[in-house]
């Protein structure tokens, strides 16, 4: 479970509201029409594929945070 989602995916699922995979969905797909960036999108599409796989106490387990801020809190 722990790498199910890359940096990329994590870091852009950290901007919607991760208080449930149903809200995460919605706000993910929600913002598909503005995507003009294919890179993005995939990351977009990639993102929701995965999430659309996982159960709700999966979810439940992921620790949402944007990676540098991580990173930084870690003091690296």
């Amino acid at each position: 479970m722990k790498d199910v989602f890359s940096v990329e995916e994590t870091n852009l699922m950290c901007i919607f509201d991760t208080s449930s995979k149903t809200a995460l969905l919605t706000g993910l797909k929600g913002s598909i029409p503005d995507i003009h960036d294919p890179d993005m999108r995939d990351i977009y599409m990639s993102a929701i594929e995965k999430l659309e796989k996982i159960s709700d106490s999966e979810f439940a387990k992921i620790g949402f945070y944007i990676a540098e801020e991580y990173t930084e809190e870690m003091g690296a």
